[in-house]
């Protein structure tokens, strides 16, 4: 029974998990509420006492040590009502009864806070662990790349959670400074995986591939060695159900020492230049499919798209949780007018900016994870 009551009680359960917990929290208190009307009818010649007693440790299988007490004192209640109505108190039962109510009540409220200091011990140990593996996977970007100052934000949807599906990354190479933005369709650890996959094989091809296609063509490999299965070719089997399931949305880019940004753009929203006081979409004049739905869009070959990033621009690149995030009345975060807003030039600021407006727009729930990258043009 413990066991059942922890698998419905874990972090991340279902929704339907959730309302059979609160249902079993509510057990103790309905059985102590039936145990009352018992000794306040005629059927009051039942023996409830044992049936009271076993409350508090029935409440520390659902609940911390506040509800095991409240069901404690929900069945002393009941128990000294049952002890003055019926003139019980000269009678050896009732400090039976009460005395076991106590070695009871006690023995359930340390357990409960033990259990409780336990789970949060591991809690801690699990969020050390994501923490430290954010560094590894979702590392922050230097400030200073190259020609271009940067900054880097990620916001996980998950409640808890510090990685999720969105990826990023930002290397200086011989070829200029080369970043990634992607958003892997999924949840969960498959997502992670297929994140950490990507971005892989991007911080090793980025620096010996003079193309940048190349570079994309090492992700969408990579990403098809995560999910080939022991017994299937990599490359083959375009129907194969989990490379659609585990498709990624991904944008490369690169600042050379030109006053240029080179972009190939594979299935994801379009970067966003901020120029002055105008904010310009880099829209990609020839589409291709995400990585991994690649065998299902032919005679779209992969090229690179050049577009002004003079000194004193800042590039924006986003995923879609950052578009796609809505207010109480379904309206979408409007990220250009957002950009215009922003009252700072600094890439750090800047997103620190974009980041309050977007939490203020959902109020503070977002429903997907969000990642962000802003490059300026250092005009020196």
């Amino acid at each position: 029974m413990p066991s059942l009551f922890r698998a419905i009680a874990r972090p991340g359960a279902s929704g339907h998990g959730w309302v059979v917990l609160r249902l079993a929290q509510c057990v103790p208190f309905v059985i102590v509420l039936i145990g009352l009307g018992i000794e306040l009818t005629p059927a009051h010649d039942l023996y409830t006492g044992p049936l009271l007693t076993a409350m508090p440790a029935l409440a520390s299988l659902t609940m911390g040590p506040l509800g095991t007490l409240s069901a404690a004192a929900g069945a002393l209640g009941v128990s000294l009502t049952t002890a003055t109505l019926h003139d019980a108190w000269g009678g050896t039962q009732i400090y039976s009864n009460l005395l076991g109510l106590l070695v009871v009540s006690v023995a359930s409220v340390t357990t409960s806070n033990a259990v409780r200091t336990r789970r949060q011990s591991e809690l801690d140990q699990v969020r050390r662990i994501a923490a430290a593996a954010q560094e590894v996977i979702l590392r922050p970007v230097p400030d200073c790349l190259g020609p271009v100052r940067a900054a880097s934000m990620y916001l996980a949807a998950e409640r808890g959670a510090q990685i999720g599906g969105d990826l990023y990354e930002a290397v200086q190479t011989p070829y200029g400074v080369r970043v990634i933005v992607g958003d892997v369709r999924g949840k969960g650890l498959d997502a992670v995986r297929s994140a950490a996959a990507v971005l892989s094989a991007f911080r090793e091809a980025a620096h010996y591939e003079d193309e940048l296609v190349a570079v994309m063509n090492h992700c969408s490999a990579a990403l098809r060695r995560e999910h080939a299965g022991p017994d299937t070719a990599v490359g083959a089997g375009g129907d194969d159900p989990d490379l659609v399931e585990g498709f990624v949305t991904a944008l490369v880019a690169q600042v050379p020492d030109e006053p240029v940004v080179e972009v190939v753009n594979c299935g994801h929203p379009p970067p966003l230049v901020l120029r002055g006081a105008g904010v310009h979409a880099l829209a990609s004049a020839s589409p291709l499919p995400p990585l991994g739905l690649e065998e299902f869009a032919t005679g779209l070959p992969a090229k690179v798209e050049s577009h002004p990033f003079v000194p004193g621009d800042l590039l924006l690149l986003y995923t879609d949780g950052v578009i796609e995030a809505r207010n109480r009345d379904k309206d979408f975060f409007a990220l250009p007018e957002a950009m215009q807003a922003v009252d700072t030039r600094t890439p750090r600021e800047f997103l620190e900016q974009l980041h309050q407006r977007l939490l203020h727009h959902t109020s503070g729930h977002l429903t997907d994870d969000t990642a962000m990258i802003a490059l300026e043009r250092d005009g020196t």
